[in-house]
């Protein structure tokens, strides 16, 4: 597939590290101008942008925070116009559930759906007032399968979902609306090394066998975003190695 996104501007959230680095570059080699978020990682959000720039992609890094919806207003203001979407930023937590606190428990909220919900009423207005859009927002399959442990995670993803759902029938046809519910990736934030005993059993199930390369969800994101996705409308696709099969 040849998928063009010149004249397009895209904000990937969470853009530093990981599969938000993986979409930015990605988005970029399409000809996206990409504006790489990031909170508290100047020194690598500045090596994706280096990276973009080298290849002879367009990009900046914007540092804010997406849990607030000041910051979020002025990241989107620095932008012309915003086509693209990514939601991706978010953060996960094991823990008993009877042991979460209900600090512990707002901030993966927060940080994992509220995010989205802020971004997305960010960039919404300029984007039915333009007549096009497109945002992907990122979930997990723990959005569907649940696990213990981890309650937060399970249920902000799972709300991204729904979430996901509910802006695709509002804003459909002008604005296009899907999501990304990834298994398991070899990320800084997701890797074996930080994973539990129990955990790295229970990926054992997974037919694939191994955990996903980030650039394995930025490429299912940038099918989405692209023409060739014109006609995908709350879908959530899942690029899992086969542990969800809806």
């Amino acid at each position: 597939m040849n998928i063009t996104l010149h004249n397009k501007t895209a904000i990937v959230t969470g853009a530093a590290t990981g599969i938000g680095r993986a979409i930015a570059i990605m988005l970029a080699e399409a000809g996206a101008r990409v504006i790489v978020n990031h909170l508290h990682r100047a020194d690598e959000a500045a090596n994706v942008v280096q990276e973009i720039i080298t290849a002879g992609g367009r990009a900046i890094a914007f540092e804010a925070d997406v849990t607030s919806a000041s910051q979020i207003r002025q990241m989107v203001a620095s932008c012309d116009s915003v086509d693209i979407l990514v939601n991706n930023a978010g953060v996960i937590a094991e823990k008993p559930f009877l042991d979460i606190t209900e600090a512990e428990w707002d901030h993966v909220i927060n940080s994992d759906l509220k995010s989205v919900f802020l971004c997305s009423q960010a960039v919404l207005a300029g984007m039915a007032k333009q007549g096009n859009g497109i945002i992907v927002n990122i979930s997990s399959d723990l959005g569907y399968l649940g696990r213990e442990h981890y309650a937060s995670y399970c249920a902000a993803k799972a709300g991204v979902i729904g979430l996901t759902r509910s802006l695709a029938r509002e804003f459909a046809p002008a604005i296009r609306v899907n999501a990304v519910a990834p298994g398991p990736v070899e990320t800084a934030m997701l890797s074996t090394a930080a994973m539990s005993a129990e955990w790295i059993e229970k990926e054992k199930d997974i037919p694939y066998q191994r955990f996903a390369e980030p650039a394995e969800i930025a490429a299912t994101v940038l099918f989405l975003v692209s023409d060739y996705a014109r006609f995908y409308c709350g879908q959530v696709l899942g690029p899992n190695g086969g542990s969800v099969m809806p």
